[in-house]
């Protein structure tokens, strides 16, 4: 799935995207909005991931939306 249709259905994958990072908050997904650059960088900022860490989290995510 790409980034385009992450942000276009972000509403529906939010709920996945919490399940799966409790330790963001609602605004962070609020202001995310399916940007998967701003969520990796708050994956690292959350979790003390480097960047390859957060960016290989998100694409495994999206991954399992196919």
């Amino acid at each position: 799935m790409n980034n385009d249709i992450i942000a276009g259905k972000w509403s529906q994958l939010k709920g996945k995207a919490q399940a799966k990072w409790g330790d963001l908050t609602d605004d962070d997904f609020d202001v995310a909005e399916g940007n998967t650059e701003y969520l990796s960088g708050k994956l690292q900022e959350r979790y003390g991931w480097n960047r390859d860490r957060a960016d290989q989290e998100v694409r495994d995510f999206t991954q399992t939306l196919n």
